[in-house]
């Protein structure tokens, strides 16, 4: 599991919001911004936000829940399905 990268206080994430900013769009990091020394919020992409979404989104639908783990299941036990099976031959 993906956890924090960096930690830096409010006050020094207002003085450098501008490079805060370029610096999630070019990294896949998670910063959390502290107040008085604890952890208050947290700053990341918007394809790392956008992510969580689709991640809680498909977690919630217990259709596809249910696929997943049973498609896990078949994967443990050694059960695939070529390529050519699932798409035809190209």
């Amino acid at each position: 599991m993906k956890e924090v990268d960096r930690f830096m206080s409010i006050t020094e994430a207002k003085t450098r919001l501008l490079d805060l900013v370029r610096y999630l769009k070019e990294k896949d990091d998670i910063v959390a911004i502290t107040k008085n020394g604890v952890p208050a919020a947290v700053l990341l992409s918007v394809e790392k936000f956008e992510g969580l979404l689709e991640t809680i989104d498909i977690l919630s639908d217990e259709k596809a829940v249910k696929s997943l783990r049973r498609s896990l299941r078949e994967a443990r036990a050694g059960r695939w399905i070529r390529h050519e099976e699932v798409f035809g031959r190209e």
